[in-house]
């Protein structure tokens, strides 16, 4: 599905990062960051362009070849990993910010992919996301139209034990990322350090 989705015309979700990662990236710590199902790689290469050294990790190699071509446009270095986030390593203490922009998982997966995150941040690292809530059902804008791949604070904060939240809340807001979301949307925002 990703590869049929990325292999269309133009950018699924757009060229510019997630308006949240953008916000937040001067809070994070500069050094090596990881962006989880990077996809076409607009969150990396926008980490690449502020001076972090960034692994894009998606499941597509159709997506990551884009990522690719945009680090290039931009005159970036990107590295970028095809594998399925069940079987990618994390490691322990290794990154300095491990970002999850749309992730949505199977519960079981998306727990244990979040306890490898805490694992593999270094101290003072920060972990960012912003995925869909279950009130995303309502305004149907993007994301999952499975109830299980949604997350709210409550589950992150369970999924993150071990993290220092600096943000940690479910808002709702108007998302303008390419053709695929774009819209009011619910969505929880987390950025915590360990």
């Amino acid at each position: 599905m990703w590869d049929q989705r990325y292999a269309e015309a133009g950018w699924a979700y757009g060229t510019a990062p997630n308006d949240f990662l953008a916000a937040c990236a001067p809070r994070l710590p500069r050094g090596r960051a990881l962006c989880l199902a990077d996809g076409e790689g607009r969150n990396g290469v926008h980490l690449a362009s502020l001076g972090f050294d960034v692994t894009s990790v998606d499941l597509s190699p159709v997506g990551l070849a884009k990522a690719r071509t945009l680090a290039a446009t931009r005159g970036v270095a990107l590295r970028t990993v095809v594998c399925d986030l069940a079987d990618f390593r994390i490691g322990n203490g290794e990154w300095d910010a491990i970002v999850s922009v749309f992730c949505h998982l199977d519960p079981a997966l998306r727990a244990d992919v979040h306890r490898r995150c805490v694992e593999g941040l270094r101290p003072g690292g920060a972990f960012l996301l912003e995925a869909y809530t279950p009130r995303q059902l309502e305004f149907r804008t993007g994301g999952p139209t499975a109830v299980e791949l949604l997350m709210d604070v409550a589950t992150l904060r369970r999924e993150l034990d071990g993290l220092r939240f600096e943000i940690a809340h479910e808002v709702e807001r108007d998302i303008v990322e390419g053709r695929c979301h774009t819209g009011r949307a619910a969505v929880t925002q987390v950025l915590a350090f360990r």
